[in-house]
């Protein structure tokens, strides 16, 4: 690290205050492969109830983050998919994702190396 850097951002607090709501990283996560519809999203990501993926959807939708595409088929299809910058966002939790595979041990003592 450096001396430059500052101990605060309000940037990164803001930030931080939409990702660190539970399950909102793991919905990011989830949609980084590409546009999922609801049931999918909710199936990649075990233990999440469908209401709080509602809800974290409606949340990450109105920060920009996600799209939501409604289908005039029968019956109606809905995908989410990530904006530009929640693709962006995506490349910095597949970061994450690889630092998880190196240093985190599972409960369980499952270790990816």
């Amino acid at each position: 690290m450096t001396d430059e850097v500052d101990p605060y951002c309000p940037y990164f607090s803001a930030a931080m205050d939409t990702l660190g709501k539970r399950w909102a990283g793991h919905v990011l996560r989830a949609l980084v492969p590409g546009p999922m519809r609801f049931n999918a999203v909710a199936s990649a990501i075990p233990s999440l109830t469908e209401s709080t993926l509602s809800q974290r959807l409606k949340e990450l939708e109105s920060a920009g983050l996600i799209d939501r595409a409604v289908y005039n088929e029968h019956p109606v299809r809905v995908e989410y998919a990530l904006t530009d910058k929640g693709r962006a966002l995506g490349d910095v939790l597949l970061q994450l994702n690889g630092w998880a595979l190196e240093w985190i041990t599972l409960a369980d003592g499952t270790t990816s190396h």
